[in-house]
């Protein structure tokens, strides 16, 4: 059951670190095919591994960092302790916050994310069968959805990030 959660994380790392060995880019992305909806890759909390879990990627290192994912009300965050790989651990962290988010009629078909200067940008695609865009989202889905990526962002300090950008296609998303 584990194997069968984690196969599509692996290959998304593997292929992560193939394309970012055929660019000299300083950015990482996890893009999963057109066909494929978040939906398909997505994780339940339960699912989600522990910092006590002793398992590792193939890739071998792996780092804890904490998630901070709305509650119920979108009131507050929660802190959500989660272990990733050390490789492209920043962009695995978003991966698993906008796993969460995916639903029947709002999907992403992936995400890349950039750092420059301690401001990170995430670079949201939506995807072509998402019958909902980004303006459509109520004010509790952007609170989960962004406010979740920017708080795990700017909380975890072994990425020194100090803001974050949201982007459609390049494009500032404006709300």
């Amino acid at each position: 059951m584990i194997s069968r959660c984690l196969l599509p994380f692996l290959m998304i790392a593997i292929a992560a670190s193939i394309s970012s060995c055929a660019s000299n880019l300083p950015e990482t992305s996890t893009t999963p095919t057109p066909t494929q909806s978040m939906a398909q890759l997505r994780v339940k909390h339960n699912n989600i591994k522990s910092p006590s879990d002793t398992s590792k990627a193939a890739s071998g290192k792996m780092v804890n960092v904490t998630l901070y994912i709305s509650d119920i009300q979108c009131q507050e965050f929660v802190p959500q302790k989660v272990t990733v790989p050390a490789v492209e651990s920043l962009t695995n962290t978003v991966g698993k916050i906008i796993q969460e988010q995916d639903t029947a009629d709002f999907s992403l078909s992936g995400y890349r994310v950039t750092v420059n200067n301690g401001v990170a940008t995430v670079d949201l695609r939506l995807s072509p069968q998402s019958k909902r865009n980004f303006i459509s989202l109520s004010n509790c889905e952007q609170f989960a959805l962004f406010g979740s990526v920017r708080k795990t962002l700017t909380n975890n300090s072994q990425w020194k990030i100090k803001e974050v950008r949201f982007t459609e296609k390049g494009e500032p998303i404006v709300m």
